[in-house]
């Protein structure tokens, strides 16, 4: 996996367009002015998350004793199911507040982007090429920007597009997902089979 593929993977795990409903909702009641800070905020909490994650994430993989395949074969099938929601959404209450307060890194930063999909994803990166550690870090820098620049248009976007645009966009990036789930899945089992003893 190249940079460019990273990217896009992590584009479509952090899925700032599927968000976009819930940027929309839980800023509705801050300050016009303030709601760009607010995002670069969330976004760059975010980050951070995903970065410790990044660094840290194989020595806590090596602590609980789990190895690559396992990590490849949960990350697929967690890719898988949260594919399965983008691709048919749901209602659901994710906050109980708004504003500029009631948003702090609840529920924007985390879960709505660093979720547990992205969580895995970039632990999945890493601990198959430790080596190009840098790479997966410049995939994740332009990830986050794409979820800055798409969130901080959120208002934009929606009157663009309308409510149905955004549901047909979340759906087509849920089904690419879906693919990219399925392939992690099969080289993980993959994996495994070839290191049984013969």
């Amino acid at each position: 996996m190249d940079i460019v593929s990273a990217t896009i993977l992590l584009i479509l795990v952090m899925d700032p367009f599927g968000n976009l409903p819930l940027v929309i909702s839980v800023l509705k009641n801050v300050e016009p002015g303030a709601r760009n800070r607010v995002i670069l905020r969330e976004c760059a909490i975010a980050y951070a998350v995903l970065l410790a994650f990044m660094f840290g994430g194989g020595k806590f993989m090596h602590l609980l004793r789990l190895s690559d395949n396992a990590l490849g074969i949960a990350g697929g099938v967690i890719l898988f199911l949260i594919a399965l929601r983008m691709a048919f959404p749901h209602t659901e209450a994710v906050h109980s507040e708004s504003g500029e307060e009631g948003t702090f890194i609840v529920p924007l930063a985390i879960p709505a982007i660093a979720g547990p999909s992205a969580l895995a994803t970039v632990l999945l990166l890493v601990s198959r090429e430790p080596q190009r550690v840098f790479e997966w870090v410049t995939a994740l820098s332009l990830a986050t920007l794409v979820s800055v620049l798409v969130m901080t248009s959120a208002l934009r976007i929606s009157r663009w597009i309308g409510k149905r645009g955004i549901t047909a966009m979340e759906r087509l990036m849920g089904l690419v997902l879906t693919a990219i789930a399925v392939e992690m899945l099969l080289n993980g089992v993959e994996r495994f089979i070839t290191q049984l003893p013969h």
